[in-house]
């Protein structure tokens, strides 16, 4: 399959930047309105791209909404990010096309991925293979797919789980603790899953202060996904802030880890 454009910019981006900040905007959890302003100020602030999505609730008229809003309003790429096969617009430019290695249910390793084939399809949207690998706590989402969750202590699992996913074909390992996580993945877990692959790794799921954005990096991870920290904030000053703080805190530990 042709790598697409979003996917294209992204590998090259990470060439220079060795690090990168993705903003997690959730459309149930705010407005079009205040998610088009969160998507400005993450653009100047230094993100490199907004993921849509998280929810079940990140569908239909709020989810065309909220793009439209991020659009007018911000220049960088839109990556859907589907809780479930409704999380789907063509006015996105790029969605993971994820699979849950490690859920107990074949709904969330390929069934929901063949329905909504056809219809991605349809919409045109670039797809991004992705292995989704859900670490303790887990929380919403590991409840919801399932899954049979990555203790934080055995790191080679998911090393082993991310290097099954890359020989399947995916372009893109997600470590994801869940929306709200205290905490991300362990370093040493973060670092040896890195070691394991040749694809981009996100960590995802507790990414709450610059100290975890550093401490993911510089371990090993390439983009780190922010949204919950930044959802709960209110004043634009306030999350204007909070993100570069996020986004330095990422830049040093891209050097760190050169």
């Amino acid at each position: 399959m042709k790598e697409g454009k979003v996917y294209t910019k992204l590998l090259s981006q990470l060439k220079e930047q060795a690090g990168m900040l993705f903003l997690v905007i959730d459309p149930p959890n705010q407005s079009p309105e205040q998610a088009g302003t969160m998507a400005k100020i993450a653009e100047k602030a230094g993100a490199s791209a907004i993921a849509v999505g998280g929810s079940l609730g990140a569908q239909g008229k709020i989810l065309d909404d909220t793009l439209i809003a991020i659009k007018d309003k911000c220049s960088l790429p839109t990556i859907l990010f589907p809780g479930n096969i409704a999380t789907l617009s063509k006015l996105a430019d790029a969605t993971y096309f994820m699979s849950m290695l490690n859920s107990n249910d074949p709904y969330y390793i390929s069934g929901a991925q063949t329905a909504a084939s056809f219809p991605i399809k349809k919409m045109g949207l670039e797809v991004i293979p992705t292995s989704y690998i859900i670490v303790e706590p887990g929380r919403a989402v590991g409840f919801m797919g399932r899954a049979q969750l990555i203790p934080r202590n055995l790191g080679y699992l998911a090393a082993a789980t991310a290097l099954a996913g890359q020989y399947m074909g995916s372009k893109i390992v997600i470590l994801e603790s869940g929306g709200g996580a205290p905490e991300p993945a362990p370093k040493e877990m973060i670092a040896q899953t890195k070691a394991s692959i040749d694809i981009p790794l996100i960590v995802a799921g507790g990414v709450r202060t610059p100290e975890f954005a550093f401490d993911c990096i510089s371990s090993g991870a390439d983009i780190v996904h922010v949204g919950s920290a930044i959802e709960k904030t209110k004043s634009e000053a306030e999350i204007k802030l909070k993100l570069e703080k996020m986004v330095d805190s990422v830049k040093k530990g891209a050097k760190a880890k050169k």
